[in-house]
């Protein structure tokens, strides 16, 4: 008996220890990432249980995806993000390295991308992913450092940092990814306003991307199928049977929602599947066809619950890593959700990019989830006079 007290006591301790840090957590942001990933269980389930007769294998898959990264995110959170700064330049040179190997034949290309490394069993990672986490991290410790008797980061820094950001979009470029490129461009401009660089930095860092734009359409670096994207963008009712169909089939669906939507499993473009990929860069879809516009706009507000606290942390943070941290997740988050849901009503083009904590997604989900928790950590350590 007095060799199995230890284990209780431990045991104890941990839990004890696990609630105290959920009770320490932005409650709002809690709820709000809770709410998406349930709701996005719903519109995994309801896009894909037709696939095959009582078809429950993807979205028994996801509910373990999120699984794992409610226990990332807790990790996470549980970290001293102020110690990430000594470990910022070891785990960006991870994510570079797993970005180098997806291009070599290890990779794997699903949808046009060769963006994977499969890992069998089903199970397949995107390193581009986690190249996000990276990159902020990175990019936070190079600009944490002001000018002694300012607010401005180094010249040399930011130079720094461009060359660490234009690498890993580098990288990614040839994949090609195209949406997770311009991910790491907001992500990299947004994490210098937030920095505080010199105007001319911002303006020089908008020159290049356009430029870096104009390169790659003429130098045929995109693939067919992403410029057709690009032109259907401009006008998908010239071949709504072909590069056009997507976003035509996508208006219908999230149209035909109306206000109160058709209900779960009621949609018909959902249930036909006349959406591709309805449970990851679409599924947004499927919440205005069968949840309808209240639907959409619950969604759409609990992201904003998360870009708001994710703001308020930033503005609230005593370090200026921490800060800088915070920022450059917001954008991401906030770009990609925009970028997402743009595309599926025909204000954005269709870049396959998932939306954050809602669309189907391993690698995706791990990422998203422990860039929530890194927010929580930043949050959980502020200083008193700050709360």
């Amino acid at each position: 008996m007095s060799r199995a007290a230890p284990p209780r006591a431990s045991l104890t301790g941990r839990t004890v220890a696990a609630v105290s840090t959920v009770g320490r957590m932005d409650g709002l942001m809690l709820v709000a990432v809770a709410a998406l990933a349930v709701i996005g269980t719903m519109l995994v389930w309801s896009s894909t249980r037709t696939w095959a007769p009582g078809s429950t294998g993807l979205v028994k898959k996801h509910i373990l995806n999120l699984v794992i990264g409610a226990v990332l995110a807790g990790t996470a959170a549980m970290v001293d993000h102020r110690a990430l700064r000594l470990f910022a330049p070891l785990i960006y040179g991870v994510t570079l390295v797993g970005l180098i190997l997806v291009i070599t034949p290890l990779g794997s290309t699903v949808n046009g991308a060769h963006s994977w490394i499969m890992l069998g069993g089903g199970f397949a990672f995107q390193p581009s992913e986690f190249a996000k986490l990276g990159l902020v991290l990175m990019l936070a410790m190079l600009l944490a450092q002001p000018v002694r008797g300012t607010d401005r980061p180094r010249g040399f820094d930011v130079v720094i940092a461009l060359v660490v950001s234009s690498l890993t979009m580098g990288l990614v470029m040839l994949q090609p990814d195209l949406g997770t490129t311009m991910v790491i461009g907001v992500i990299t401009a947004g994490t210098m306003v937030v920095a505080g660089v010199r105007k001319r930095w911002i303006a020089g860092l908008t020159l290049s991307v356009i430029g870096a734009g104009v390169a790659v359409w003429l130098l045929d670096v995109l693939e067919p199928y992403q410029i057709a994207r690009f032109t259907a963008f401009l006008n998908p009712a010239s071949d709504p049977r072909g590069v056009g169909y997507n976003s035509t089939q996508s208006l219908i669906a999230i149209g035909s929602g109306e206000v109160f939507g058709k209900g779960l499993f009621g949609g018909g473009q959902t249930t036909g599947r006349f959406v591709p990929e309805q449970h990851t860069d679409f599924v947004f879809t499927v919440a205005g066809e069968e949840f309808g516009f209240l639907g959409s706009v619950t969604v759409v507000a609990l992201i904003g619950v998360i870009l708001l606290r994710g703001v308020r942390i930033a503005r609230e943070c005593d370090d200026r890593f921490g800060a800088l941290m915070a920022g450059s997740i917001v954008c991401w988050l906030a770009f990609q959700s925009f970028v997402n849901i743009g595309m599926t009503i025909g204000i954005m083009p269709i870049t396959g990019l998932p939306l954050p904590f809602v669309s189907y997604g391993g690698t995706a989900t791990f990422a998203n989830m422990i860039a929530f928790g890194l927010l929580q950590a930043i949050h959980m350590r502020r200083q008193p006079s700050f709360q």
